[in-house]
């Protein structure tokens, strides 16, 4: 069936124009558009963006389907106005072999909702010890073309070495967890005033800013990319801008809620704020945004990361990291990048849908809004508000640190090849699709 988008604004830019998307592709934009049997939808004042690619998820399939499965976590993605996202390796068994690359691949593409791309494990376990076959996942059902030990530093500079020269001849990309262990042992917190005082073990700025400028140097002597997850502090963004002074090909990405919180939150000692990398202070999230908005930094990575009730209600110390993103990231981007004026919506297009893309080499998304182009999209009702509940909230687990905020700016309908997906801010079910 052919789908009608009725009064779009195409990026946020007038005039409002109707967009006719048929067996997956858009194939006609102009006014007064018309189809026979066409599914109209109408979206007047809305605006129209390529879908959005998350280059950092946890789905948790397989092995902690209590705190998220590849379905819930699809319908998470594509309410957050997502097409495609990466799925972590950190899943039980680890993503190291193609059997678990491929079952995830898979799995996704039953559901049908978004394209979930499996992430291989750089190292066996994610032991940091012995590179994975990296090799048989790339060739695999899953095409595998991100490895990263998320969640784990590749700490040996050895074995990161030769796993970019290894991704080198693979055509693939590493993605690195920016974390010197020997400098975090027991860390909770971000190192500085507010940790000093709340009696929180402090995880200093050069434990992740270290491993950057290692890897920009073992990643330039490999003639290799690197790409660095969820940046956290203002050094990095000066490294990454030295880096690309010397011509290495580093690309880095940041989150949500780094773009918005900072570490005066853990005053509750609420677990639901801790993260990896911590929450860091009103500076670094400044730099931040200026980071994503002169390009430094590349683009937002959610680093969805759901965790069962029992791992977060607990003491500090005792609990999981991480924070729910799929559904509201990008209202975060509206509050944090558009609404400063820090980033236009083609700003918004291009840090989570056109460059994420394009640092992994996915052909079919972050395409232009044009005739011709493969219909992966979103729609964004740039004046709704909408208040966070996390048991409303599609995925399994709901730990979101956005709790009781009210937020602007949401997704109301996805397109996944021209399929509605998500509707009037709903997700239909397979049935429906």
């Amino acid at each position: 069936m052919s789908v009608l988008l009725r009064g779009v604004l195409i990026y946020g830019e007038e005039p409002a124009t109707d967009v006719l998307i048929d067996d997956g592709q858009i194939v006609a934009i102009g006014t007064d558009l018309d189809a026979a049997d066409a599914d109209v939808v109408e979206a007047a004042g809305q605006i129209l963006l390529p879908g959005f690619v998350d280059l950092h998820t946890h789905l948790r399939e397989p092995g902690r389907e209590d705190t998220e499965t590849i379905e819930t976590g699809s319908a998470a993605a594509a309410l957050g106005g997502y097409t495609a996202v990466f799925a972590m390796a950190n899943t039980s068994p680890v993503a190291d072999s193609v059997v678990v690359t491929d079952h995830v691949w898979r799995r996704g593409q039953e559901v049908g909702l978004v394209d979930v791309h499996p992430v291989g494990a750089i190292t066996v376990g994610l032991a940091g010890k012995q590179l994975a076959e990296m090799a048989t996942m790339a060739a695999g059902v899953g095409k595998v073309r991100l490895f990263s030990d998320d969640g784990h530093c590749v700490d040996d500079p050895l074995i990161m070495r030769r796993a970019l020269e290894y991704s080198s001849s693979l055509g693939v990309l590493i993605a690195q967890h920016a974390e010197e262990p020997r400098l975090t042992v027991g860390a909770l917190a971000h190192e500085g005033p507010t940790a000093a005082r709340l009696g929180l073990a402090g995880w200093p700025r050069a434990a992740e800013e270290s491993i950057v400028a290692r890897d920009a140097l073992l990643a330039r002597d490999a003639g290799s990319r690197v790409h660095i997850c969820h940046a956290s502090t203002a050094g990095t963004v000066e490294l990454l801008k030295w880096a690309r002074g010397q011509g290495i090909s580093i690309t880095a990405e940041v989150t949500p809620h780094h773009l918005l919180l900072d570490d005066s939150r853990l005053e509750t000692y609420d677990a639901v704020n801790k993260v990896n990398p911590p929450l860091r202070e009103a500076s670094d999230v400044e730099a931040l945004r200026r980071g994503l908005a002169d390009g430094t930094v590349d683009c937002v990575a959610t680093d969805h990361a759901p965790h069962a009730e029992q791992d977060k209600c607990c003491e500090f110390s005792q609990a999981r990291p991480g924070m729910l993103g799929l559904e509201t990231a990008l209202s975060i981007v509206v509050q944090t990048m558009v609404e400063p004026g820090l980033l236009d919506w083609r700003g918004v297009a291009r840090v989570m849908s056109e460059r994420p893309a394009e640092i992994v080499g996915l052909p079919d998304q972050g395409r232009p809004v044009e005739v011709g182009e493969i219909a992966n999209l979103t729609l964004v009702d740039p004046n709704a508000s909408w208040t966070v509940v996390g048991k409303d909230l599609a995925s399994v687990a709901h730990n979101t640190p956005f709790e009781a905020m009210t937020l602007r700016g949401r997704v109301t309908t996805t397109l996944l090849r021209g399929r509605i997906t998500v509707r009037d801010s709903a997700v239909r079910t397979s049935s429906e699709v």
